[in-house]
């Protein structure tokens, strides 16, 4: 197994986070490789450090820009074919493994058809109603693309903790369909490569890896509509299924307001009513599993919250997405 991270002017994160990749349990040779993208920080200085105590770090320096190719796709293809093992495991320099054993969870997902492996990586918890909200909305996307794949109709994952094997990425000639898309090397490649028999998910708490949260509500909202900007390329499939999803959760709390003037209150409370309970027992049994227990309280208020979500974000689906990734 092969651990690949790209980091840009990530000096602090890589000091306070990649000793956690680094004192993984995993039974066989592994590597972690760092791809240092043109930083103007300390970050050679910290991974020249932490390769006096770890070995299995490897470094990598880039110190040009990759023309024609915005984003981290380039640092990205450069570690991953750099990579020693057939299995890649991507993460983030924010990121930390939340046991010992991620590396060990991960790769234990996969037999003779496996070749992606789709991870979940929650946000730190912390005090603040927008952790509560970010935490949320993650929960809501890894819902949705996990079940989808056990569906067999994977269609992204999530770079902060995402697997598959070098095979499949050069079968699908890396990220060159979309090399012009500064984002996407993580949604966009699992697009295209993923199908019903190559793909399986991860939910085994060892697998997660936490992630650093946003601290304003700007830096959420930037964050957001930049995530956004890559839904448009989905297969044209799945780009109907998510948005049939999105525009009846939209609709729905404008259309019982609606018959309850209209029509009939109590038959409005009674589908609300059936909704919800379908709703809570999908939500609660998530929740648990994937260690948010403590959002169970808030479920109907995200769920209205969604309504206003959608007005402030559906208009990224057609920005232009920025050149850079970090």
């Amino acid at each position: 197994m092969s651990v690949v991270i790209c980091a840009r002017d990530e000096a602090d994160n890589l000091a306070n986070y990649l000793t956690g990749t680094l004192v993984q349990d995993y039974p066989t040779t592994h590597e972690v490789i760092v791809v240092n993208d043109n930083s103007y920080d300390d970050s050679k200085y910290v991974l020249e450090e932490l390769q006096k105590s770890y070995k299995q770090l490897h470094v990598i320096e880039l110190t040009q820009e990759a023309k024609m190719i915005p984003g981290k796709k380039f640092p990205l293809a450069v570690g991953i074919k750099s990579a020693k093992n057939e299995i890649v495991l991507l993460t983030d320099a924010d990121c930390v493994p939340a046991s010992e054993h991620w590396i060990d969870s991960m790769q234990s997902v996969y037999n003779d058809e496996t070749e992606i492996v789709l991870g979940y990586s929650p946000y730190h918890k912390q005090p603040g109603f927008l952790n509560k909200l970010v935490r949320w909305e993650t929960f809501l996307t890894a819902l949705q693309y996990l079940s989808y794949a056990l569906a067999g109709i994977p269609y992204m994952g999530i770079g902060r903790n995402l697997s598959y094997k070098k095979v499949i990425f050069f079968r699908h000639k890396g990220f060159s369909s979309h090399n012009n898309i500064p984002g996407g090397d993580d949604d966009l490649f699992i697009n295209m490569a993923a199908t019903k028999k190559n793909t399986r998910i991860n939910i085994d708490k060892n697998s997660f890896t936490l992630s650093k949260p946003v601290q304003t509500w700007k830096q959420w909202i930037n964050q957001k509509k930049r995530h956004y900007t890559t839904g448009k390329y989905y297969k044209k499939s799945h780009k109907f299924l998510l948005g049939l999803f999105s525009l009846t959760h939209f609709l729905f709390y404008p259309a019982m307001i609606a018959t309850c003037i209209f029509y009939n209150w109590q038959y409005a409370l009674i589908i609300f009513g059936a909704r919800f309970l379908f709703q809570l027992i999908v939500y609660v049994k998530t929740l648990n599993k994937l260690n948010e227990k403590d959002l169970i309280p808030l479920i109907l208020f995200f769920d209205v919250w969604m309504f206003f979500y959608y007005l402030i974000f559906a208009p990224a689906l057609l920005i232009k997405p920025k050149k850079t990734w970090n």
